[in-house]
């Protein structure tokens, strides 16, 4: 573990992602501890992507076009199903003043298939984790193990301060229907942009 990775890490985890874009859009509608559990189903979307890279299935995926394709097709397939979900009154991502919280371990399972869907995160993990090895053939299956579980714990981390900075924020935009308006719109646009973004990827 070196500070390299540790600095990477967090640069990664700080960039705005699905991932972001949805815990935040779940602390503005529904507050501080669906937000948590927003994050927490994030992490644990990106924990199959880890493995993979760890057990060398990323390569797989990467040279099997067909499977790449399933996989992405259903990623952008779910992101415009969100982004639906942003627009539609009383949809799951929509801000709204009478919005009741739903169940977390359901915010939490968005946030799982979110991540699990895009298929180009074992293929990051694969090419962000292999430089940070000590090169002892040996050890690497553990040292992926540990940098992957370290990459997961600050994913929690900053994903729960990003959902706990919109629960803060929800309660001056429930005073504005304009702004909630807007919001929804924006979430609603960033959902499809990236959906736009995910189907021109290639494996």
């Amino acid at each position: 573990m070196t500070a390299e990775f540790l600095l990477t890490a967090i640069v990664v985890c700080l960039i705005p992602g699905t991932g972001v874009i949805y815990t935040l859009a779940i602390g503005l509608g529904q507050g501080r501890w669906p937000s948590i559990w927003a994050a927490l189903g994030c992490t644990f979307g990106i924990a199959p992507h880890l493995a993979a890279a760890t057990l060398g299935l990323a390569a797989v995926l990467h040279a099997s076009a067909v499977l790449f394709t399933v996989v992405k097709v259903a990623g952008v397939a779910y992101l415009l199903w969100l982004a639906w979900q942003a627009l539609r009154s009383g949809g799951a991502l929509a801000v709204q003043e009478d919005k009741r919280r739903e169940p977390g371990l359901r915010v939490a399972w968005r946030g799982v298939l979110l991540n699990v869907l895009n298929p180009k995160l074992s293929i990051f993990f694969l090419a962000l984790l292999p430089p940070f090895l000590s090169g002892n053939p040996a050890t690497a299956t553990v040292e992926m193990v540990e940098l992957g579980a370290v990459f997961m714990a600050l994913t929690f981390a900053i994903f729960t301060v990003y959902g706990l900075f919109a629960a803060q924020a929800r309660a001056w935009l429930l005073s504005s229907a304009r702004a909630m308006r807007w919001l929804n719109r924006s979430f609603a646009a960033i959902f499809v942009l990236l959906a736009g973004r995910l189907a021109m990827e290639r494996a």
